[in-house]
């Protein structure tokens, strides 16, 4: 597969380029200006490329020109085209080919958090926080959230009651994470609602997604190997012990639903209530 090919990151990029993918609430494409300052600023940088901070630091040092992944993919350059006779292997940046890289790519941003920002919105005295928590403009954490792990949480997104959010976990703008819902390290796109009593880990959930009450993505396999998911015909191993849903913008789940480890859901796919989703959905039955 080209490494400029989007097609094996469906549904995800069925209604929006990867570079225009928000990583902890930031677009990829934005990540790339962030990265090119100072010693960085005359990088190009792969638009489907995770370039860590480390290895993007590794530029400081004029004589590097190029960084490529394991593949020999050039990551970034300096110069109009990458020279590869002058390339260092990345240690944690990578192309994103498909959707488990953009959830790899959000734990490596989320885990990176050292500060907390809660002074733009609010949080209950009786939610409970253990990690980094950053809080978009009216974010609003209610009574007995317990956050363990770093998280972000945008704009005018309503966390609780009694919610657990762990992990690496980014929450878009105009979310509702609902009564006693459970949500690990996940990738959670704007004006979604995650109903009550609902569990989803290791998840990518597009944009006005709703996750009907009692809606429960299974992340992990019986027997413990790592999760295969059917990619243009081909099934491939994600390299991941925990996996759950890659759910496209605006699919609906009716109450109870189970959604078995690494199934996918188009957009405006649409589930009845307590349906199973054996297979990925791309059509409504």
């Amino acid at each position: 597969m080209s490494s400029n090919d989007s097609s094996a990151c469906h549904p995800l990029t069925l209604t929006r380029g990867i570079e225009a993918f928000p990583i902890g609430n930031i677009p990829l494409s934005v990540h790339h200006m962030m990265k090119k300052v100072g010693p960085c600023g005359d990088l190009t940088i792969h638009p489907q490329a995770w370039l860590d901070v480390e290895d993007a630091a590794e530029f400081s040092d004029l004589e590097l020109l190029t960084i490529v992944d394991e593949q020999g993919v050039a990551l970034a350059w300096r110069g109009d085209h990458p020279d590869l006779t002058r390339a260092k292997v990345a240690t944690k940046s990578f192309i994103i080919r498909h959707p488990w890289d953009l959830l790899r790519a959000n734990e490596q941003f989320v885990s990176s958090l050292t500060d907390s920002s809660l002074s733009q919105g609010s949080v209950h005295a009786s939610a409970v926080i253990e990690g980094v928590v950053q809080l978009g403009p009216n974010a609003r954490i209610l009574p007995g959230v317990f956050i363990e792990g770093n998280v972000i949480i945008g704009a005018n997104t309503k966390v609780g009651p009694n919610c657990y959010l762990r992990g690496s976990t980014s929450i878009g703008e105009n979310c509702h994470i609902g009564q006693s819902v459970e949500v690990k390290n996940c990738l959670i796109l704007s004006n979604t609602n995650v109903g009550h009593l609902s569990y989803v880990g290791d998840s990518i959930l597009g944009e006005k997604v709703n996750f009907g009450a009692g809606t429960v993505v299974s992340n992990f396999r019986h027997d413990g190997k790592n999760h295969r998911s059917m990619v243009n015909g081909e099934l491939l191993d994600t390299g991941r012990r925990k996996f759950g849903a890659i759910v496209g913008d605006g699919v609906h789940t009716g109450i109870n639903t189970s959604i078995y480890p690494g199934r996918k859901l188009w957009p405006n796919t649409s589930t009845r209530p307590g349906e199973i989703v054996q297979r990925d959905k791309m059509t409504n039955d």
